[in-house]
Order: C-alpha cells, then sequence, then structure tokens
C-alpha cells in the first residue's frame, strides 16, 4: 500500500515511515480497502500533530493525534483510525433492534 506522508518543519525519516506504515498495515487487516491514504505530520510550539485521511468506500476516515512525542502521536492516531475502522466493519452485522420476533397487531386477532 502506498501512503503519502506530508510533513512541513519536520524531514519524514525512515523510521518515522515504518511507523506509520506499521499503523496502516495493522488496519488493512480489517477486510475494508484503504483508499489514498494521506499521513500530515507537523509541529506547533513543542507538540506534534498527525492527521490522517484514508477514503473508503463507504465514506472516509479522519484522525489526528498530538503529544510532544512524535511517535506516540503517531500511535493515538492509529489508535483513532482503528476504531473508526471497526466500527464501520460493524455496521454491516449489527442491528440496534431484532424487529423478527415483535408480534404484530393483526397476528394477535386471528
Amino acid at each position: 500500500m502506498r501512503i503519502e506522508i506530508t510533513s512541513k518543519p519536520v524531514s519524514v525519516t525512515d523510521s518515522i515511515r515504518h511507523r506509520v506504515q506499521a499503523k496502516f498495515e495493522k488496519l488493512a487487516r480489517h477486510d475494508i480497502p484503504l483508499l489514498n491514504p494521506h499521513v500530515m505530520i507537523g509541529k506547533e510550539g513543542q507538540e506534534y500533530q498527525v492527521e490522517a485521511t484514508v477514503a473508503i468506500p463507504s465514506g472516509q476516515l479522519v484522525a489526528t493525534g498530538q503529544h510532544t512525542d512524535m511517535y506516540v502521536a503517531i500511535n493515538q492516531m492509529g489508535q483513532k483510525l482503528e476504531r473508526q475502522l471497526n466500527k464501520q466493519s460493524a455496521k454491516e452485522t449489527a442491528r440496534r433492534h431484532d424487529r423478527t420476533n415483535i408480534e404484530t397487531p393483526d397476528s394477535e386477532a386471528a
């Protein structure tokens, strides 16, 4: 999977690229195609901000992570994306109400 990584004040090293790649490989296990993943790394003051946008067939996932340590911010971003992806993958099987066992007023009269 090709991941586009953009960074303004920070140079993207191999270790940063490897950490981001590992997060997206973990997300790929959910059997939902990840389309055009893009990660932006920025720094405001002492905090690093990592923002990811990923298109999926049913919409788009967006997650951010902020921390003074860049690798912790990448982990936060990965955890948020994983929660969103879990929710998307469970939507098909989740049911709020099972209406197959509810009796209708017509069935009681018969």
